[in-house]
């Protein structure tokens, strides 16, 4: 895969042709429902930086919220989700044919770090949701392995938090009901928070660190549907 440049000056993320067409089409089709059933509302997304690739650390309240997340931005979101969902029947052929990448639930691979970060090199935003499962409410811990991403990361890292999609489509749910959802972009991480989680070796403080700057941006999301 490579990167082309578009008329806007912009580095544009290139990649099988498959797979772009699948997440052209994908999109298109759910464009209407966030704005009619769903309506989305988005913050702070010029804080992401379109000219290269970045990492989105999320917070987790729903299976709509890959889709929230990335479905109103211009390029593919690749998000890394547990292996055993590209076994599930449709989602399974979606994952597999759009930008998805497989991660194990117990543990960051090798393989998955280095395919991520090639990701981001080829200018795609990479998503990671560090709480492992879904919650409602107050953000859950983290698990520590995003930070073995994180490490190897040369590029932005982004807390983004999602409200909202708790109430529409929550656990157990067969049905998605109407109502408003959120997004938050937070501003990059500074380079010297970058160079302290590379450097430090205390993942509990640093995973903490990344657990709050997720949940001040899904306050921002929140208020944001007042």
């Amino acid at each position: 895969m490579t990167c082309s440049t578009t008329t806007e000056g912009k580095t544009a993320p290139q990649a099988r042709p498959h797979r772009k067409l699948v997440w052209r089409f994908l999109r298109l089709m759910c464009l209407p429902f966030f704005v009619l059933w769903v309506p989305l509302r988005l913050t702070g997304i010029k804080n992401l930086d379109n000219t290269r690739g970045g990492l989105l650390l999320l917070n987790h309240q729903s299976y709509l919220d890959p889709l929230v997340a990335g479905i109103r931005l211009q390029r593919p979101v690749c998000y890394l989700a547990r292996d055993g969902l590209f076994d599930v029947p449709l989602i399974g052929w979606i994952l597999r044919n759009t930008y998805t990448l497989a991660i194990s639930q117990s543990a960051f691979r090798a393989s998955s770090i280095r395919e991520a970060v090639e990701r981001m090199e080829q200018g795609f935003l990479v998503g990671v949701f560090p709480e492992g499962s879904r919650s409602s409410g107050e953000v859950k811990k983290f698990h520590r392995g995003f930070l073995a991403l994180v490490r190897r990361v040369n590029f932005p890292v982004y807390p983004v938090g999602i409200a909202g999609t708790d109430r529409v489509f929550s656990r157990g749910s067969f049905f998605i009901r109407p109502g408003r959802v959120a997004v938050a972009y937070g501003p990059p991480l500074t380079p010297e928070e970058q160079d302290h989680l590379r450097n430090s070796r205390n993942d509990a403080e640093l995973t903490e660190m990344m657990r709050q700057r997720v949940t001040e941006c899904v306050h921002t999301a929140a208020e944001s549907l007042r």
